[in-house]
């Protein structure tokens, strides 16, 4: 009869069963790891714990699952257990995250996230199938494809509503105040994010909106200035900067679209536990546009880069920031890939405006407080409120490490009321905060003249 192996042999053979396997089946190769760390007691425990489990499942469960499909899942559990912005991304899912940032893809044209295992609506992205059939900000998702989505991921849902432009896709959503759930049969397209829209304001007075930080944003918003101060005789005497509902994107567009409105001084850095993950990003002299006042539009769904941009700017008291508290998505995200051409996104950091205010599931409130009273109206003629989710909303999100309040100095706020109207993002004179923002940049230059007078 056979001596039963030592603990310490197990051990060992558990170690290289557990890193081979995983290694092998699922990233096939080890380049992408630079080193091991050494393995605790603990660890060796739960690992063999889990390669029990991983025996008894391919042994005992009713139908043959690959270990690949196992693996992936354990993966993926692993990842999304740690915060909600930390993932797996398969090789399709990657390839789909690289032609986002490029602002083009078939699909529905939708933000999603989860809340409490539900998948839920952010927000429709603007002149997308999605915005055209009636989806709302808070539509639950139920199904996808008569497919059940509780406690489906974020990334396989995802992959579910992407598809060939012209193929259509049955979501079925629950909606506050109705009973039943709603399908909608939507027809996928190319979908084309616009990055930057203007418009000329009169007067002087420009508007360029950022609708999601993508490869040439910061370019495209140079652009748009250009041709709106060319309207106006080659000047501006004022622009409002509209983040509202831009969910992020770029962070390296968002620091130039900064260097944009600033000619010195630091505009974001980021901390983290390793040296590579604590850098500093400055503002450059060379083609800033310095000589008009900016006001920042911003609210819940103004996210991520968008903030970054809203804070620095804020902080260094270059643009009044008018609106709701943004998001809260103050961490940044590192997408490492792996040999099999699929990658890993891991939260790598956490980053600060220039004055120290970690935005962490906090946000930024704004200097003026003034609530979000458009109800934006769909193609059907039915005027909806917007409703926002916010990090601080989001299961398992990463508590800010100062809590509620940072220590920092805070802008002093002022509250506004705005009228309830029916209108359009964007559009003057049915959208109460790019009025008041208006109104504050003419007032601004009125001021001005007044005390040059003197």
């Amino acid at each position: 009869m056979k001596a039963a192996p030592s603990r310490s042999r197990r051990r060992a053979w558990l170690t290289i069963f557990a890193f081979g396997v995983v290694m092998a089946v699922l990233f096939s190769g080890g380049r992408s790891v630079r080193s091991v760390s050494a393995v605790s007691d603990e660890a060796y425990d739960r690992l063999e714990t889990f390669t029990s489990i991983l025996t008894i499942v391919q042994k005992n469960y009713v139908e043959d699952v690959m270990t690949k499909d196992l693996l992936e899942g354990a993966v993926n559990g692993m990842l999304e257990s740690l915060d909600p912005h930390s993932a797996y991304l398969t090789p399709e899912l990657y390839k789909e995250l690289q032609v986002d940032t490029k602002g083009s893809f078939g699909g529905l044209g939708i933000e999603i996230t989860n809340r409490s295992g539900i998948l839920t609506v952010v927000s429709p992205i603007e002149d997308t199938p999605a915005h055209r059939a009636g989806i709302e900000p808070g539509d639950q998702i139920i199904k996808i494809e008569g497919e059940f989505t509780k406690d489906m991921s974020l990334m396989d849902a995802v992959k579910k509503m992407r598809g060939r432009p012209g193929s259509k896709v049955t979501i079925s959503i629950k909606r506050e105040g109705k009973a039943d759930l709603i399908d909608f049969s939507i027809t996928r397209e190319d979908i084309q994010i616009q990055s930057v829209k203007s418009r000329d304001l009169g007067d002087g007075y420009g508007y360029v909106r950022i609708t999601q930080f993508q490869e040439r944003t910061a370019e495209n918003v140079d652009e748009a200035i250009g041709e709106i101060a060319k309207a106006n005789g080659g000047s501006l005497r004022g622009l409002v900067l509209d983040l509202r509902n831009d969910p992020g994107g770029l962070l390296s567009q968002a620091v130039k679209v900064t260097d944009e409105f600033l000619d010195s001084g630091m505009i974001v850095y980021t901390d983290g536990r390793l040296d590579n993950q604590k850098q500093k990003y400055f503002a450059h002299k060379e083609g800033s546009h310095t000589d008009f006042p900016v006001v920042v539009l911003v609210n819940g769904g103004t996210a991520s880069a968008a903030e970054i941009v809203a804070g620095a700017l804020q902080d260094h008291k270059r643009a009044l920031v008018l609106g709701t508290k943004t998001f809260g998505k103050g961490s940044v995200q590192t997408i490492l890939p792996l040999d099999d051409s699929s990658a890993i996104r891991l939260t790598t950091a956490r980053y600060y405006t220039p004055n120290g205010r970690s935005i962490q599931a906090t946000g930024i409130v704004p200097d003026i407080v003034m609530e979000n009273n458009v109800r934006l109206v769909r193609q059907d003629g039915r005027a909806v409120p917007q409703e926002f989710l916010r990090e601080e909303n989001l299961p398992n999100h990463i508590e800010n490490e100062d809590g509620e309040d940072d220590g920092t100095p805070k802008p002093k706020q002022i509250q506004y009321v705005a009228p309830e109207s029916a209108g359009v993002i964007g559009e003057p004179g049915q959208d109460p905060q790019l009025d008041r923002a208006l109104e504050l940049l003419k007032s601004w230059n009125v001021f001005k003249t007044l005390v040059a007078k003197k």
